[in-house]
């Protein structure tokens, strides 16, 4: 029976996972493999492990893989496809394709069919395909100056949002649990932290800001409501643009934030459905990896008819 395996990497963990043709045998997670934010010599490593740790957990050697499919943002451009095409053939021996995880995560949302996914992780897009093929996108321009409610842009709002509020004469707890997380004593290191060059990690405040909305922090809900209507923004540009406002479209989100934020999901729902009546929005966030596994046997079940 041929094995399979899938990978989705993004700027902040790797997921991989091993397959035959009927189940799951094995699956690992590891660091980020972002080569463009990360460097070649992280993102071998993550990519390697991942690897390594998903056949041992399906109990086999990584050489018994004959199809594998690799979805990473970033992998649009050529030079980053063939740096990983390099790094991936140190470890597998079968076929290898490296694509974006745009192209993975619109297989798991739609196979072969239409729609528009909205992926929010550390970074942020929308991509679309149609009826007859035609794709679009939106955002994910980079962290600087793009990737709209996205983890990097929830970290920074909060920390924006924070600043503002104290300069309104307010206490907002979020700054006391901000500082704590980067080991700092008071505002005056706070803001020479959130102003350095390179910037801090502004994403790893993600997990704060969640936590205080759930304990109902105004400041932090405000945050992932903007995050969401960022989100659905993006969304809006594509759907637009490929189907118009009245065409039947189905909508998927993907990634951690829409995973780990109700509110941000609802307010995502609320502000697509507004806008396209007939639009559905799938409930359920979707799985990259599990695109990237059915690509995986797609191509090696074309390949062998």
């Amino acid at each position: 029976m041929a094995i399979y395996l899938g990978i989705d990497g993004g700027g902040t963990k790797t997921t991989c996972v091993v397959a035959d043709e009927r189940s799951v045998l094995g699956t690992a997670t590891s660091a980020g493999s972002n080569i463009t934010r990360l460097g070649e010599t992280r993102v071998r490593e993550a990519l390697h492990s991942a690897v390594r740790d998903a056949c041992a957990a399906a109990k086999l050697d990584a050489t018994r893989v004959e199809s594998a499919y690799i979805g990473l943002s970033g992998a649009g451009r050529p030079e980053v496809r063939d740096a990983i095409l390099c790094i991936m053939r140190e470890v597998l021996t079968g076929q290898i394709q490296v694509v974006t995880d745009l192209e993975t995560t619109l297989e798991a949302a739609f196979g072969d069919g239409p729609g528009v996914i909205t992926i929010a992780g550390t970074g942020s897009i929308a991509y679309g395909r149609d009826a007859h093929g035609r794709t679009a996108r939106a955002g994910g321009w980079g962290l600087a100056i793009s990737d709209e409610g996205s983890g990097q842009w929830i970290g920074r709002a909060a920390v924006s949002a924070v600043l503002n509020a104290n300069d309104a004469g307010q206490a907002p707890p979020l700054l006391n649990t901000i500082l704590a997380l980067w080991n700092l004593k008071n505002l005056d290191e706070f803001v020479r932290c959130a102003n350095a060059s390179p910037p801090p990690d502004f994403a790893s405040l993600v997990p704060c800001v969640l936590a205080a909305a759930d304990a109902n922090d105004p400041l932090a809900r405000d945050v992932l409501r903007r995050a969401g209507s960022e989100l659905a923004g993006l969304a809006r540009n594509v759907v637009r643009r490929l189907f118009g406002t009245e065409a039947d479209v189905p909508v998927a989100m993907s990634g951690g934030v829409f995973r780990q934020s109700e509110v941000v999901r609802q307010v995502f729902y609320n502000e697509i459905a507004a806008e396209f009546p007939r639009a559905s929005v799938l409930p359920a966030t979707v799985d990259p990896v599990q695109g990237a596994l059915s690509l995986a046997r797609k191509v090696l079940s074309r390949q062998t008819r």
